[in-house]
């Protein structure tokens, strides 16, 4: 769907160019890979340091009680041929019951990793796209592709790459904001 728009916005242009040279010749156009230019942020990597920080808690936590299932599990068996019904089925509702916490805890953790990545990357989304909005304006382009997003279909050498662009606006920002 993506691409069909991208045909139609780009026979448009051409289409009016050949209609109207001197319009086309206006045209500017810039691309700049999104992807990269966010993962080599100071901002990036501090908040993927913050998130693999919580992660490894939650992962010991989870193997703290995934250790302590086994151990009730391995002392259950070892106990269960001289224990009475009553307590063989209530040790069995217990290991089974831990066994439900556990995977509640994986659950809610997972969940709450992607609350944290979400709430780290949204201001770096932002900020990002606003330099992306300035860069755009600044330069007079009509449009700036993701070449990390597989949707450019051609790359002229007259197109304007923006990473350096948006990288230098996102510093000016950065010295703005002290």
């Amino acid at each position: 769907m993506r691409v069909l728009k991208v045909f139609t916005v780009i026979f448009i242009l051409f289409w009016s160019g050949s209609l109207c040279p001197s319009f086309a010749q206006e045209l500017k156009f810039g691309h700049l890979n999104v992807q990269k230019l966010i993962a080599e942020l100071p901002e990036k990597i501090n908040a993927d340091k913050e998130l693999q920080q919580e992660a490894k808690k939650l992962q010991d936590q989870l193997e703290v009680m995934t250790k302590e299932l086994d151990e009730k599990y391995k002392s259950y068996m070892a106990q269960r041929d001289s224990l009475s019904d009553l307590i063989r089925a209530t040790r069995e509702k217990e290991i089974q019951d831990y066994d439900q916490r556990i995977q509640n805890f994986n659950k809610l953790a997972q969940q709450s990793l992607s609350q944290k990545e979400q709430k780290l990357l949204q201001p770096i989304i932002e900020k990002v796209q606003k330099a992306i909005n300035a860069v755009g304006e600044e330069q007079g382009l009509i449009y700036i592709f993701d070449t990390g997003s597989n949707v450019v279909l051609y790359n002229s050498p007259q197109s304007i790459d923006c990473e350096d662009l948006v990288k230098a606006k996102l510093q000016e920002m950065r010295e703005a904001e002290k």
